[in-house]
């Protein structure tokens, strides 16, 4: 193993293997989603002591110059680039609650997910207004595909997170519960459902919620959430410019940028600097001057950019979309993180969320750079 490259230089690889995957020999399991909402097609891989997610069905995994061995029973195995060994690294194993079943016959693993090592993670509405119009869905989303899958359901109860809350902690020590949704045809956007949700989880156990919505008609819906025990909130552009949004994401484009900037700034009095985050996806379309242009703005008014790389899902109009490149996402990461540590506004600054976790992005590692 290069101790050059795991001492300076892991930000960058780990960039590298995240943008461009990894090819995998002979693995199969249910730690690997294929098809869903959130990072999906995914492995959760442990590689010089950061855990991320790693593409491994996409087309640029296909045509990954990284490979990965197959795992020894701990999970370990070689990764390898152009067939030579750069270091051993881990693969997340299956945790203890996916064995179990919630009171009405549910097994867990159906209700949440485990993301990166320790994250508990479900969508609560498995479906969205403008999912099935073409029209109206955003073309990258594949909220239904879990469905069609069976590997999920329409809709998890509130006394099913707080099942399958309670148990993961007990059995797989979980930090933190990111609770998202498909957005429903109520004018809350889905901060109705979610607010019940945190409600019934917290009565049996006590870990950091992330919340996630599109911004809601009433601002009040902030308030609520933080008294019910939401500890942050994400509210998520995915596109930063209208260019982008008007052709990706129609539907959601009608949410217009500036009522985002006023949800944002509304949250960030009630949840506090750091705990609203957001989720953007670089290489829809949007430039690296606009994502760093945008992201500055948020960070500005207490907001985290949460940047990571689009990587394209199958089933969806995306699914032959090119992932970005190494270069394009280091140029972002980059400015960003140091941005990020100025403002005192870091993965390990906040409380929960996406960001709180950032296996999805190298973000946090970017940020290590600039803080040590």
């Amino acid at each position: 193993m290069n101790s050059t490259v795991t001492q300076t230089n892991n930000h960058t690889l780990l960039n590298d293997i995240q943008t461009q995957g990894i090819r995998l020999e002979g693995i199969s399991d249910l730690t690997v989603r294929e098809g869903g909402a959130g990072p999906t097609d995914h492995k959760a891989v442990t590689i010089f002591d950061n855990t991320i997610m790693i593409p491994v069905f996409s087309q640029s995994a296909k045509e990954s110059p990284f490979t990965a061995s197959s795992p020894s029973k701990m999970g370990y195995a070689s990764l390898k680039k152009d067939n030579e060994i750069i270091t051993t690294i881990r693969f997340i194993g299956e945790p203890k609650f996916y064995k179990e079943n919630s009171s009405d016959g549910i097994p867990f693993w159906k209700i949440a997910r485990l993301h990166s090592k320790d994250v508990l993670a479900t969508t609560v509405l498995q479906n969205c207004i403008r999912y099935k119009d073409k029209e109206t869905s955003c073309q990258f989303c594949a909220i239904g595909e879990s469905l069609k899958y069976d590997t999920t359901i329409a809709y998890k109860k509130p006394h099913h997170l707080a099942e399958v809350a309670k148990r993961a902690v007990d059995l797989d020590n979980i930090s933190q519960f990111i609770i998202t949704t498909g957005t429903p045809a109520s004018a809350d956007r889905g901060a109705k459902i979610l607010f019940e949700s945190v409600i019934a989880i917290r009565e049996v156990v006590d870990i950091p919620i992330q919340v996630q919505c599109e911004p809601p008609n009433d601002f009040e819906w902030f308030s609520l959430l933080k008294k019910a025990g939401a500890n942050s909130i994400g509210m998520h552009l995915e596109a930063v410019t209208n260019r982008v949004r008007n052709k990706i994401m129609p539907g959601k484009a009608e949410v217009s940028l500036s009522y985002y900037f006023k949800a944002f700034k509304a949250a960030v009095t009630i949840f506090g600097k750091g705990n609203v985050s957001t989720y953007i996806l670089a290489g829809l379309g949007d430039t690296q001057e606009e994502i760093i242009e945008i992201s500055q703005k948020l960070i500005t008014i207490g907001v985290y950019p949460f940047v990571v790389p689009f990587v394209p899902i199958r089933n969806t109009p995306l699914a032959n979309h090119s992932s970005p490149k190494k270069e394009f996402m280091h140029g972002i990461l980059d400015p960003l993180a140091k941005a990020l540590v100025a403002a005192e506004m870091t993965s390990e600054t906040i409380e929960s969320g996406c960001a709180k976790c950032g296996a999805c992005s190298t973000l946090s590692t970017f940020e290590k750079k600039h803080i040590a």
